[in-house]
């Protein structure tokens, strides 16, 4: 457990590097602010957390993450409003799924209210880095590793948690294609598919790779027994507009990642009566209704890419394209949310933590 009485030592930076920062062209995850924080585990209980300047880490050739994969991270944003408060965006729920991510890893909770007080910390100690410009925000990184130094196959006495931040634009500039992905596994029953863990996107990575080289930005995976039904994109939750509703898998199972800005494009598109529905969607129904043209909108959602459009498709060597206008619902949905953001509309749902 975490000491009752923690506090947060701050050593701020000497010169910022901000002003050689290049605002209109931010590449996504590149550009790094002034500060990280670091909270070490050992000896059964959570230190004291401190911000320092960003710098790289030193690591001892045997720390036990390298070798045995126990790593962890969360992926947030905090949003500058349009009259200039800063907000981070549903930050317990992205808090709570660290915590399962720790329990299925078998590393030591960081309680949800102290995760979500050490994230506010950080973005509110590089708050200048918030961008300004619409569209941007500051991406929020906290991850947990294990640090013994130690080779053998063991849950770790010792662990690191830092959180570091960064200015990003968007991050799929134009609609993406994608690939119904029928041979290699994301996840599979009993597995670790649910925790958002490093190795997860390691195995990814060569499927992806694969996907790349055939012309598609992203993969869609099906759950690894049989390939019959859809599960999840690479970066993202999927969603899709078949006769007019939107449909998105239940996340019920063990295999799927819980998407806090999937969840919440279902409690807005509730909100706004636009018909949604979350249960097992087989690869046949979406690629039957692709044939028959009543796939009318397909997208993605994630931290990373918000709502991100697909435009096409690919299953067995073919091609679907999906119109990109209409799109009436998707519209609606990601409009709801970016006004939320900026405040120009009612935080309603109590989404909303001011820094």
């Amino acid at each position: 457990m975490i000491n009752d009485t923690i506090s947060i030592k701050v050593n701020k930076i000497s010169q910022s590097r901000i002003n050689d920062i290049d605002w209109d062209n931010l590449p996504f995850g590149r550009e790094f602010s002034d500060h990280m924080l670091e909270m070490n585990y050992a000896d059964g209980k959570w230190q004291d957390p401190e911000i320092k300047p960003f710098a790289d880490l030193q690591m001892h050739p045997a720390t036990s993450a390298i070798h045995y994969g126990q790593s962890i991270f969360e992926g947030m944003k905090a949003n500058r409003s349009d009259d200039g408060n800063i907000f981070l965006f549903r930050p317990d729920m992205n808090a709570k799924r660290f915590a399962e991510s720790c329990e299925r890893m078998c590393m030591p909770i960081i309680p949800e209210d102290v995760f979500v007080d050490l994230v506010r910390k950080i973005v509110e100690i590089d708050a200048e880095w918030v961008p300004r410009k619409k569209g941007y925000s500051l991406y929020i990184r906290p991850f947990l590793f294990a640090t013994d130094e130690f080779i053998g196959i063991k849950p770790s006495d010792t662990y690191k948690f830092l959180i570091f931040t960064c200015p990003v634009g968007v991050y799929y500039s134009n609609p993406v294609n994608v690939k119904i992905e029928e041979f290699y596994t994301r996840a599979s029953q009993g597995g670790v598919g649910k925790a958002k863990t490093a190795g997860n996107y390691a195995a990814s990575l060569y499927p992806a790779k694969k996907g790349k080289e055939e012309g598609f930005d992203q993969l869609i995976w099906t759950d690894g027994i049989e390939h019959k039904y859809i599960e999840e994109s690479g970066t993202m939750n999927v969603v899709f507009e078949i006769d007019g509703k939107l449909i998105t898998p239940a996340e019920d199972s063990d295999t799927i990642l819980c998407g806090i800005t999937k969840r919440s494009v279902v409690e807005v598109a509730n909100s706004l009566n636009i018909p949604i529905e979350e249960r097992k969607i087989t690869v046949e129904e979406v690629v039957t209704a692709l044939k028959e043209g009543r796939v009318t909108d397909a997208f993605g959602a994630g931290t990373a890419a918000t709502i991100a459009p697909i435009a096409k498709i690919g299953f067995r060597g073919e091609l679907f394209e999906i119109p990109l206008q209409p799109r009436t619902s998707s519209t609606r949905i990601k409009a709801h949310l970016d006004d939320l953001k900026a405040g120009r509309i009612e935080d309603s749902f109590n989404w909303l933590v001011r820094v």
